[in-house]
């Protein structure tokens, strides 16, 4: 649960202070020199520790294994959330993988697809959090309330 919440920290300040980085890398593709930002620098390590607690928590998973999907929640469901969960994981491997090859490498290709996969994570973020009120009006299941307390 911590895990989850600390990831999600540091995704959505990802997306809020990228423009730093952002600017950067138009100075690199164009051949420029750019101004060093601290905001450069957090981007780059917040990347490297989100892909260090995605393989954290990858590993407690297989080790534990996830909380069970609530009773009253379909089989199709189940599935879905199960999938949604290891697309997560691949998309937040991914994104610092090519973040971190398009930044020390100055690959261009890797940077574009670091921002197509950009745009992919959000649109699963949205989904991911739509989900919550689905659960708790729809489903009428706990699923939130374990996600912000324990036990």
């Amino acid at each position: 649960m911590v895990l989850h919440w600390l990831i999600a920290l540091l995704v959505a300040a990802q997306y809020l202070f990228h423009d730093a980085i952002s600017l950067a890398w138009e100075a690199i593709s164009r051949g420029k020199d750019f101004a060093f930002e601290p905001l450069i620098l957090a981007h780059v390590a917040g990347g490297g520790l989100i892909l260090l607690m995605v393989v954290w928590r990858l590993a407690l998973r297989l080790r534990l294994g996830a909380p069970s999907a609530p009773d009253n929640e379909h089989m199709p469901l189940k599935i879905l959330s199960h999938v949604v969960h290891w697309v997560f994981y691949a998309l937040l491997t991914a994104m610092s993988v090519t973040g971190a090859v398009a930044w020390f490498l100055e690959q261009g290709t890797a940077a574009q697809a670091h921002n197509v996969l950009k745009t992919v994570l959000l649109g699963l973020i949205v989904l991911h959090v739509l989900s919550v009120p689905f659960h708790r009006i729809v489903l009428k299941n706990n699923v939130m309330k374990r996600m912000v307390r324990s036990g």
